[in-house]
């Protein structure tokens, strides 16, 4: 790119290397986007990527109790919270449940595979659930969903996620009514859960 042509943008124009151009009002449209969170009435305001990434409205929810859960494949709860996870699903899927579980790196890095190696890896655990793609749960890069979650149902002491496996329930209006900690199994749920089916 010439010299002259550089000294003619206006400054609100950033030029990429393949001279696409983005004003910064796009941008700051982008940041209100990544804000809409503290607007939200609901789960159903947002999409989110499948572990394919394709965008999936959790509108598709609607009328179902829900359980939110941030998963990893190397984690000292795995065997036992996707095993029970799964019962869960099984048990009360025709009842009305849908399990949503959202893969994160954020806790001693024991979610460090793609979306292929942890398909593979829920294959393998007989996970018929939805899974969706790899996110933060926490800090500014924390996906809008989880920082709504965290906004609606606090933690003890602090709102920030703990640590993987912790589990937000979510009633048939989308409303996140209950949050429980990485050390409540899966199955601990089911009286909490038989309340909002």
């Amino acid at each position: 790119m010439s010299l002259l042509f550089r000294r003619l943008l206006p400054s609100s124009v950033v030029v990429s290397s393949s001279f696409t151009f983005q004003s910064k009002s796009l941008s700051s449209t982008t940041n209100k986007m990544a804000e809409d969170w503290k607007n939200a009435k609901s789960v159903y305001d947002f999409t989110v990527k499948d572990i394919k990434g394709e965008d999936v409205s959790l509108e598709k929810y609607k009328g179902s109790v829900l359980v939110i859960v941030n998963v990893a494949s190397k984690c000292g709860y795995t065997s036992k919270h996707y095993k029970e996870l799964v019962e869960l699903d099984e048990k009360y899927r025709e009842k009305g449940l849908k399990i949503l579980a959202f893969p994160c790196n954020q806790f001693g890095g024991q979610e460090p595979g793609d979306s292929e190696s942890i398909c593979s890896f829920t294959a393998k655990k007989n996970v018929k659930f939805d899974i969706f793609e790899k996110v933060d749960v926490n800090g500014n890069d924390a996906h809008p969903l989880w920082k709504y979650l965290k906004s609606k149902q606090g933690g003890l002491l602090i709102d920030s996620i703990k640590w993987n496996f912790t589990k937000f329930i979510v009633d048939k209006n989308g409303q996140p009514v209950e949050r429980h900690a990485a050390n409540v199994s899966p199955l601990g749920l089911e009286k909490n859960l038989e309340k909002y089916l």
